[in-house]
């Protein structure tokens, strides 16, 4: 049997990049999923990609506004009757050093990847709480460990991620819901592959497997963490990374 089969999962940012893969390996696995997009046009044509209505239902939402959230979360449990899974991937950069990062390139990086993840966290873990069962999984970055020049936003973001995730497993434990999160490090992606060639190359020669990700190797193990093979696992943080920043 699959490993998710009759199981709906909600993936925020689930339009393109990790999210459509992760939402991709979930419906091979049987599960039913409701992607969370700002570009609905491109969440619909992810949706026709993944199977159509039978297995995916697309929803336009800001994760920055709670209501939209929970108009998400509402979709995935009035259209497929429940909600098994929670994936908080939406994302999003302002990179910019220090110096130059205005106020607002901070706080849009702060409120997507912080603001973003706590609402989809606590507003998923209020209904799963109810069925005594779930697993959210919050996608964090190997930025969040380590630190990245021209970041200082979206590490701390990152980094808070992690706190947010260990904090909420504690919670939720009792419940029977679980919560943790994926650290993914140089992964190949439209957003990744338009860096100066010097710059991808440096990054690359830091990851001792001497190859960039997959977006299929993050769903991998978000499949990994969703499923009842990871059951006495909460409040982890799994990094993927190639080795890199060991």
């Amino acid at each position: 049997m699959p490993a998710l089969s009759g199981r709906t999962a909600v993936v925020t940012g689930g339009a393109q990049g990790l999210g459509f893969a992760i939402a991709e390996r979930f419906v091979a696995d049987g599960a039913r999923v409701v992607l969370g997009d700002l570009d609905l046009a491109a969440t619909e044509a992810a949706v026709q990609q993944l199977g159509g209505a039978e297995v995916a239902l697309a929803v336009q939402c800001d994760v920055t506004d709670g209501t939209q959230v929970d108009a998400l979360l509402d979709a995935a449990v009035s259209t497929f009757g429940g909600l098994d899974i929670m994936v908080n991937n939406a994302g999003i950069t302002r990179d910019a050093t220090m110096r130059t990062m205005t106020e607002d390139q901070f706080d849009q990086v702060m409120a997507v990847h912080l603001k973003g993840t706590w609402n989809g966290l606590r507003k998923a873990a209020a209904i799963m709480r109810e069925r005594k069962r779930g697993a959210i999984i919050n996608i964090s970055s190997i930025s969040g460990k380590v630190g990245m020049v021209g970041q200082t936003n979206y590490s701390a973001a990152k980094a808070g991620i992690v706190g947010m995730t260990k904090a909420a497993a504690k919670e939720m434990a009792h419940h029977g819901v679980r919560i943790n999160a994926i650290q993914p490090g140089l992964i190949r992606s439209a957003m990744t592959e338009a860096m100066p060639k010097h710059i991808w190359d440096g990054k690359l020669a830091e990851v001792p497997l001497g190859r960039a990700g997959e977006p299929s190797e993050i769903a991998s193990v978000a499949l990994f963490l969703a499923s009842d093979d990871s059951s006495y696992m909460t409040g982890t943080v799994l990094e993927v990374t190639g080795g890199r920043y060991m």
